[in-house]
């Protein structure tokens, strides 16, 4: 299954969700209105998610070690670990998708019934703090981490790196902010103009970014590179970046 095919099978609805006024702007949830839209939501509101997912793949197939697993930490609709299953040549080898959406789960289940990958594919409905991370070669958050309060992301990282094999990697992939208020404002307004030239209005952009206000908390790339050094990842940097979004890898 191809990406395109993949998000068609997830949904072929568009993202109107924030299209109308709103009386109450409530707080961002992987919700089913939220699961119906989300390859559309997705594509029109990350730039280079794309290259990012077809890159989760040719790094997981470089890292993944036969025996071993392979995470996907907040796996929404699975696009990360679809990548993963389809160019992952390490035998016996084992993908675990997690989401703490209910929602999200049943749906990507849907997808890897109708997918004829060889890699084995678990996907669990839990918080990512409940799940032991063992035997990994590769690890993805793929814009999870910046949903956990700050405080625990620390707990997390550490667990993350405990859990990976010598030579294992993390995919660390997050909204960002700049220290330089001027570079960050450039960055958000191109951003903004992205998002516009996708087809979302002036009121879908506020009302989106009202809702996701105390929901998603970003942080600098200096700030994921401390954190990533502190639990003892030895090299860890950026290999992706457009705008205010990147990804980053962190090598055991």
């Amino acid at each position: 299954m191809s990406e395109q095919e993949h998000s068609k099978h997830a949904s072929g609805a568009s993202d109107t969700i924030y299209a109308n006024p709103l009386g109450h702007v409530a707080g961002f949830s992987f919700d089913q209105n939220v699961v119906n839209v989300f390859p559309d939501m997705i594509k029109r509101s990350v730039p280079g998610y794309t290259t990012i997912i077809t890159m989760i793949g040719t790094l997981s197939e470089q890292y993944a070690t036969s025996g071993s697993h392979c995470y996907d930490l907040g796996c929404s609709l699975g696009a990360a670990s679809l990548a993963m299953r389809h160019r992952i040549q390490a035998a016996n080898c084992r993908i675990i998708g997690v989401d703490n959406s209910q929602a999200m789960i049943d749906r990507c289940q849907d997808v890897f019934d109708a997918d004829c990958g060889e890699v084995p594919v678990e996907l669990i409905c839990d918080d990512l703090e409940n799940i032991e991370i063992q035997n990994a070669s590769v690890v993805v958050l793929n814009f999870t981490l910046q949903f956990i309060p700050p405080e625990r992301r620390d707990g997390i990282l550490q667990r993350i790196y405990d859990g990976l094999n010598p030579g294992g990697v993390l995919i660390l992939s997050e909204k960002v902010v700049f220290q330089d208020q001027q570079h960050d404002q450039l960055m958000i307004d191109l951003y903004h103009n992205f998002k516009r030239a996708n087809g979302y209005s002036d009121l879908e952009i506020a009302q989106k970014r009202t809702a996701l206000e105390n929901v998603l908390i970003p942080e600098t790339l200096d700030s994921h590179r401390q954190r990533m050094k502190k639990v003892g990842f030895h090299s860890c940097d950026v290999w992706f970046q457009c705008f205010n979004f990147a990804s980053m890898i962190a090598i055991k």
